[in-house]
């Protein structure tokens, strides 16, 4: 992931200069950057085992909803997104030649669509949801890197995590009660990982699996669950019956946190008029109508 620049011993030498050197970037932002700056590629693949899955996202217009999601951002370059063959269960940011550019691998969808439940689980997910919510997680997650990079984002921590918050505040902002199905579908991959922390507690973990610059699974389900309990007590209460006790107090912090930092860094380069219409159109409206795709 792309690393960022700037020093306190910088910020400090240039603090004589400070007004003028706010005034004047703002203004060019305010001039170069423009909404619908997002581009979305559906790579074609030879491989029999993602005809069917490259045919369903271009028939549920999957990046197409990712674009019109992202459409409020105003960029100052072009954003691509595009789903390919990776050759890995995996999806990543990066710049090719020079241009942000996020990929999502068929790999990874096709592992998403074998492991969805078979109904609707006991909290309430559905196969559809799964599907959407891992989905929307997955790609916004890998959207949260490129905003980081366009924008030049400090990150104070891992910038996975960041990265995952980013995705979560995005999902959480949706009407019409999709945040709650969404939220529920992200999280539905990460519970398999998990039993019942009150019957058995303590977990074995592999040694190495802390060194990842990725959080564990049982992290990113907790962390999911306790912004979106912390978001809103009231719609997601069921969600203190899986966290700790010892977290759940922290939740409404640990949300308002991500709020502040949002509104900081990235609230800047969206377009409000253009959001809110976005934040509240029916995004899951024509799922339930389709057959669920055939494992």
């Amino acid at each position: 992931m792309t690393g960022f620049r700037g020093t306190m011993t910088g910020i400090l030498a240039a603090m004589p200069l400070a007004n003028l050197a706010l005034v004047q970037p703002q203004t060019t932002v305010a001039q170069t950057d423009q909404p619908n700056q997002v581009s979305i590629a559906y790579v074609p693949t030879d491989n029999s085992a993602f005809q069917q899955l490259y045919d369903l996202l271009r028939d549920r217009h999957a990046l197409e909803k990712i674009q019109e999601i992202l459409s409020p951002a105003r960029l100052p370059e072009k954003l691509t997104i595009k789903t390919t063959e990776c050759g890995a269960l995996n999806s990543w940011y990066k710049r090719e030649n020079f241009k942000p550019t996020v990929t999502i691998c068929y790999e990874l969808l096709k592992h998403i669509l074998d492991s969805l439940p078979n109904e609707t689980t006991p909290a309430g997910v559905t196969p559809a949801d799964a599907a959407v919510g891992q989905f929307f997680h997955t790609t916004l997650h890998e959207v949260g890197h490129a905003t980081f990079d366009i924008f030049g984002v400090p990150i104070f921590g891992r910038e996975e995590d960041a990265a995952d918050n980013f995705a979560t505040y995005i999902i959480l902002q949706f009407g019409r009660g999709q945040a709650r199905r969404l939220i529920g579908g992200a999280a539905w991959a990460w519970r398999a990982y998990l039993g019942d922390y009150k019957r058995n507690p303590v977990v074995q973990t592999r040694l190495a699996a802390f060194a990842s610059d990725h959080g564990l699974p049982q992290e990113r389900f907790y962390n999911l669950l306790c912004l979106a309990f912390g978001a809103n007590s009231t719609e997601f209460a069921d969600f203190e019956s899986y966290l700790p006790p010892t977290r759940a107090p922290n939740c409404r912090r640990e949300y308002r946190t991500l709020v502040n930092a949002f509104f900081m860094e990235i609230r800047p380069h969206i377009d409000q008029e253009m959001a809110s219409r976005v934040l509240n159109t029916n995004w899951l409206d024509d799922i339930e109508s389709k057959p669920a795709p055939e494992k």
